[in-house]
């Protein structure tokens, strides 16, 4: 049941991350905020935000900071709102695109979203028009202090899309419906320590494409994260 490993492909983005971490949290306590707002505060009795913070655990940020975020969305006379929005285009070399945002003015996100791609040499699409080319799966990427065997044996038992072994990781694909369910499995059997845990969207087929071609995708993609009200980047590039 070992398969083709999609964690290398995201590698490249948690390094980055690592170097912009506190960017990162902001981007994170919108998240916590949108999912506590529409919900129960208590991740036990509200799985979207059970899963936000699970996947905020995974990127080591703060128990206080997670908690404020959830306890803002709570707070009397609070009346920031977030929409979700996503964007789909091009970038060079016909390499598919999806950008999901949380923002409190379409306009901006839409102008600030358009002029990253025609600067980059991409080009936005309409609704649909690459999303079709994506799964959404849960991703959970665990480090190598588990015994592979009860990991695989679990995988296995729970309708686990793919289960993959590395160096120094083990990678656990479900489908998005059965994410929550893996998750209780793992606490069940005191599995804990995550290296990355949540869900994404995964490329059908990928793009290979050359180091300078690369470049030029790499430098709209990182354009697209590095603004405030984007939360995810995803594509169909071979890395």
């Amino acid at each position: 049941m070992s398969g083709h490993s999609k964690w290398s492909t995201i590698k490249r983005k948690k390094g980055e991350i690592d170097a912009a971490r506190s960017k990162v949290f902001q981007k994170l306590a919108k998240e916590l905020y949108v999912a506590a707002k529409g919900g129960d505060k208590d991740p036990l009795n509200n799985p979207a935000l059970r899963m936000v913070v699970d996947k905020a655990k995974a990127e080591n940020m703060p128990k206080d900071r997670i908690q404020a975020a959830i306890d803002k969305a709570h707070s009397s006379g609070n009346s920031e709102n977030y929409e979700f929005v996503r964007y789909e285009g091009y970038a060079p070399h016909g390499v598919a695109v999806m950008v999901d945002c949380l923002t409190d003015n379409k306009n901006r996100t839409a102008g600030d979203v358009r002029s990253t791609f025609t600067k980059r040499g991409g080009n936005l699409g309409t609704d649909g028009s690459v999303s079709y080319m994506f799964d959404r799966k849960g991703i959970i990427v665990l480090p190598k202090i588990y015994d592979e065997d009860m990991l695989m044996t679990l995988a296995l038992d729970n309708d686990c899309l793919d289960f993959v072994v590395n160096d120094d990781s083990y990678e656990i694909y479900t489908s998005y419906e059965d994410f929550i369910k893996m998750n209780n499995v793992l606490n069940e059997n005191n599995i804990t320590e995550f290296i990355m845990n949540e869900t994404r969207y995964i490329p059908q087929n990928y793009i290979s494409l050359n180091d300078e071609e690369k470049e030029k995708i790499y430098n709209l993609i990182e354009t697209l994260e590095d603004l405030d009200d984007v939360q995810d980047v995803y594509h169909n590039m071979e890395e």
